[in-house]
């Protein structure tokens, strides 16, 4: 930098002594001047410039102004002034470079020449230390380049199994999920094959047991009617021997008794039937004892239900088979009801009141006396009052081969009892004179018959062999 300067500073006093060689002086009211810089390669040239505006008269380089121009046409002059004044500076200043690069060429080449010199050392050390220091870092490149090719390998080694075994894990994965489907699809064969059978099994056990209960119910109703028979063919002999068989009789009856309740004991007693009707309906059809509910009562009681006459439905409450049963009794007796209910019984006039206040009942009396002959009468519409009405009898729609008044009172009657007499007769005792409890305010009138022989007929009649009221 300081050598430029030297330079610079030497080159300016050349160039203004040069200039004052062939510039004359300038007037002295103008004194400023204008400088030209010119910078060629590290050396930079500065020189004064002369103001052409304020110079006079002009020597061999020196271009002369013209005359004052008109006023009008001062600007066309001016511009043209300016023009010729940048070609003649533009001259000087080539002709002024050309005398530079020839006074100034030795210097330049001694210059540049001690500057390559030490340009050259400069770069030499440079060079010395750059390559040095390029070796120490290619070497350094070298090992570091090394690590990591053997690093990389082993990744790439690592990699390389890691994929083998990822290859021989997914091939292994397929055919385990193969299996796995292929199990799958046989458990699922497996599975409806089982409920398949599972499912004929139970049918075929449901029909093996429907089929096991309806033999057994078969097997034990034919060993029933076989027993109950037998004893009533023995019964039928046995009556025929007057009263020396008669305990034999009561002694089988007992046993018949006895089958009769294990038939009933058999029969279904969780369903609520309010009559045998009702029973009936629900598929039962051999005759023998139920359990039915009667009105508001919350026990149930004990019937026997015929099912084989008339229809079957039938619900008895008076029997009467071999006379073996004393229907002279009270009113209360009567009430509630007395006797076996499997053999000779009466029902009681409470329960039957209870039943007819449920529903509209028929009524029906079977006769039969020791000589075969049988009748019966049945009423379409059939009600029993309550004990406060003295338990009256009403009856609808007769027909049957009885007559309409062989087993019954006339409608509206009362109930008598040896004890309670309601009869509406001041001179007899129709419950006295018939031996039993009786509807009827008359005994039979206008039938054509004497009362004695259609006493034998009435329903309380020791002489008769079978009486059943049927409703």
């Amino acid at each position: 930098r300081k050598g430029r300067g030297v330079e610079s500073l030497s080159h300016q006093r050349t160039g203004a002594a040069f200039w004052s060689q062939f510039h004359k002086t300038c007037s002295s009211r103008n004194k400023r001047r204008r400088f030209h810089r010119i910078q060629h390669g590290q050396c930079s040239y500065t020189f004064i410039l002369p103001e052409l505006d304020a110079c006079q008269g002009g020597g061999p380089h020196v271009v002369q102004r013209d005359a004052p121009p008109i006023d009008n046409e001062w600007s066309a002059q001016k511009l043209q002034h300016l023009e010729t004044a940048m070609e003649n500076n533009t001259q000087w200043l080539q002709k002024l470079e050309n005398f530079i690069k020839k006074s100034m060429k030795p210097e330049m080449v001694q210059i540049q020449t001690h500057a390559v010199h030490n340009q050259t050392a400069t770069m030499l050390e440079i060079g010395t230390n750059l390559l040095t220091h390029t070796a120490e870092q290619t070497r350094k490149l070298n090992v570091v380049e090394a690590k990591v090719l053997n690093h990389t390998s082993r990744i790439e080694i690592q990699l390389l199994e890691n994929s083998l075994s990822t290859n021989k894990l997914e091939k292994e994965l397929l055919l385990q999920t193969s299996e796995i489907s292929q199990l799958r699809d046989k458990n699922s064969r497996l599975e409806s094959k089982v409920q398949m059978l599972e499912s004929q099994q139970r049918g075929e056990l449901e029909d093996m047991r429907e089929e096991k209960n309806r033999l057994q119910v078969q097997y034990l109703v034919r060993t029933q009617m076989a027993a109950i028979e037998s004893l009533e063919k023995q019964l039928r002999v046995a009556s025929s021997n007057n009263t020396a068989l008669q305990k034999q009789q009561a002694q089988l009856m007992e046993s018949v008794h006895t089958l009769i309740n294990m038939v009933s004991r058999s029969s279904p007693r969780n369903q609520r039937w309010k009559d045998c009707a009702d029973a009936y309906k629900a598929g039962h059809s051999v005759s023998g004892l139920y359990h039915i509910y009667i009105g508001n009562m919350t026990e149930p009681i004990q019937v026997y239900c015929d099912m084989d006459t008339s229809g079957g439905g039938w619900t008895v409450f008076q029997r009467r088979i071999n006379g073996s049963l004393d229907f002279q009794r009270t009113w209360t007796e009567y009430k509630m009801g007395f006797g076996d209910v499997s053999g000779e019984h009466w029902l009681g006039n409470e329960q039957v009141y209870q039943l007819t206040s449920q529903g509209q009942y028929s009524l029906r009396v079977e006769l039969r006396d020791w000589e075969g002959s049988s009748a019966y009468s049945q009423y379409d519409r059939f009600t029993l009052a309550s004990e406060r009405q003295q338990y009256r009898l009403y009856l609808r729609g007769y027909s049957g081969t009885a007559g309409k008044q062989s087993s019954l009172a006339t409608h509206g009657t009362g109930f008598s009892t040896r004890d309670q007499d309601n009869d509406n007769c001041d001179h007899c005792k129709c419950a006295l004179m018939l031996t039993g409890g009786n509807h009827g305010s008359r005994l039979w009138p206008g039938l054509g018959l004497p009362p004695s022989q259609w006493a034998s007929i009435m329903l309380n009649n020791d002489d008769l062999l079978r009486v059943k009221k049927l409703f």
